[in-house]
């Protein structure tokens, strides 16, 4: 068994679980971040990794994983130990206030205070309803997200659905892919206009198919797949040939074992205190979108705003009899640990 010893045991790898460690690095203590995704960033490297973002301050555009790049760099100096790709179970709080946090593999992590960033929770794709799909998972050529463009490098590609992700995907796998082909249900897309009208302008270039008011109704292959049959709406089919379906319906979220845990929820959320974000268990804490609190907003900034708060809260659980004055970065610097 796998045995870590912190002060701080962050549950989510995402942004805000990442900016968590800096400001508990000002604060001088230690984290040691568990995540059940193989690498770190939560949703930004799992979901859209090559996806802008727009409302983090000082950054008037940010790739996903370009910001999670500047926060492994940010942290560093922290020195953070991290165990990735293992899921936490549960939880033992001992006498002495402190706490021992296990993961399904069986590592331990013993720690002074517990801060949850999970964000939504672990997530599920949403799988549509086609008879054998599940025998062409595993890298057999049903994706279910995009976590390496090159896997898909000169392939016949058929996406399906009609929101952000499908028409992201869209328009950047049509200059990595040989051939691209957009099935949607409907005739008008949930996505970002922008991104809708750079679809059919690539559909008007050749360089993408798109077709509407049809849904992928059968794969086929043996082993691999080679094909799938799209049905439109009247009923008429056509079977194309294909190396990859990836079809980008969303992603479930769900609380997972933490909901197990006696913490109080409100509709799959966390409650926390917002004057530290503490839960209504002493030494835990909840941050970013797996809390909820009157007027809680779902963003990365606001979840960095919690980070800091929250740190402070547990840094009064660890040192009930230690004062702490506030320091300000700019004439301090960053310390290291």
């Amino acid at each position: 068994m796998n045995s870590v010893s912190t002060d701080i045991c962050i549950i989510g790898a995402g942004p805000v679980g990442l900016f968590a460690v800096f400001e508990a690095g000002l604060l001088k203590l230690r984290c040691h971040v568990v995540d059940a995704l193989p690498q770190v960033g939560g949703q930004l490297s799992e979901i859209y990794p090559k996806k802008p973002i727009y409302d983090i301050p000082g950054f008037p555009e940010v790739l996903a994983g370009d910001l999670v790049q500047n926060l492994m760099r940010q942290i560093e100096p922290f020195h953070p130990t991290f165990t990735l790709g293992e899921r936490v179970e549960g939880y033992e709080k001992l006498e002495d206030g402190s706490f021992r946090v296990t993961t399904i593999d069986g590592t331990e992590i013993l720690c002074k205070a517990i801060a949850i960033a999970g964000g939504l929770g672990s997530f599920e794709p949403r799988k549509p309803a086609i008879d054998s799909l599940a025998d062409f998972e595993g890298g057999k050529g049903v994706y279910y997200m995009v976590r390496d463009p090159e896997t898909f490098r000169n392939q016949r590609l058929v996406i399906a659905g009609g929101g952000d992700s499908a028409l992201d995907w869209t328009i950047f796998l049509a200059e990595v892919a040989k051939e691209v082909t957009l099935v949607h249900r409907g005739t008008t897309f949930r996505g970002a206009a922008d991104s809708a009208e750079k679809v059919k302008n690539l559909h008007e270039a050749g360089k993408v198919k798109l077709v509407l008011s049809s849904n992928v109704t059968h794969v086929h292959g043996n082993g691999q797949l080679h094909g799938v049959t799209i049905t439109a709406n009247d009923g008429t089919a056509a079977q194309v040939e294909a190396d990859s379906f990836i079809p980008l319906f969303g992603l479930t979220p769900k609380l997972g074992p933490i909901g197990e845990w006696g913490l109080e929820l409100e509709d799959d959320a966390v409650k926390v205190n917002t004057v530290d974000y503490s839960t209504s268990e002493p030494g835990i804490f909840a941050i970013g979108d797996i809390n909820t609190y009157p007027g809680k907003l779902k963003l990365i900034l606001c979840g960095f705003h919690e980070a800091a708060l929250m740190c402070q809260g547990a840094f009064k659980y660890i040192n009930p009899d230690k004062k702490y004055v506030l320091k300000y970065t700019t004439v301090n610097g960053v310390p290291t640990l």
